[in-house]
């Protein structure tokens, strides 16, 4: 494994707000605080990603307490914090300039929603180059309706993306596995 950045993705509070619907994965804070340890320990380098919403009823437009970072997550000082307005944390913000400064070539990443910014993200990062590793167990999704009425549960919508994702942008893996893999 290269030096690997652990990037955060959108974990705010407008994640809670009822207008998401039911989120899987609940253990997903605590697992993301878990890997922060691990490389706040090796001193490995760690991206925050904060979603600033355009959209008026957003619950993550900034100045509202959704635009806030979960506390269990929360940037600690000296770590970047990269702002962004679309899906993927590239498009529109320094994150390439920053990764590049870090020298890094391999990406874990964490976050939500797994099905909207990670797997934005993750599939630019693949072809931007990069070794992408998401820890299934570190991203969450949510209860999705499909175009024919369909109700998808959270569970299903995680496993159906992580399998999409699998081989051809990222690698999917654990938190432990990823953390017993740290230089």
């Amino acid at each position: 494994m290269t030096t690997p950045a652990l990037l955060v993705i959108d974990v705010q509070n407008a994640i809670d707000d009822p207008k998401w619907g039911r989120r899987g994965q609940p253990e997903m804070e605590q697992t993301i605080g878990e890997l922060l340890s691990a490389w706040r320990e090796r001193r490995l380098p760690i991206v925050h990603i904060r979603h600033d919403s355009t959209d008026a009823a957003s619950p993550y437009r900034p100045g509202t307490p959704g635009n806030e970072f979960k506390a269990e997550v929360a940037p600690q000082p000296g770590e970047p914090v990269v702002d962004k307005r679309t899906n993927s944390a590239f498009i529109g913000t320094d994150l390439m300039d920053l990764l590049d400064e870090l020298q890094v070539s391999q990406l874990v990443l964490t976050g939500v929603l797994l099905e909207n910014s990670v797997e934005a993200t993750a599939r630019m990062a693949g072809n931007l180059g990069f070794e992408v590793v998401i820890p299934e167990d570190a991203v969450a999704s949510i209860d999705r309706t499909d175009l024919r009425g369909r109700h998808w549960p959270a569970e299903d919508v995680h496993a159906l993306t992580l399998a999409i994702l699998d081989k051809e942008y990222a690698k999917i893996s654990d938190a432990r596995s990823v953390i017993e893999a740290l230089p």
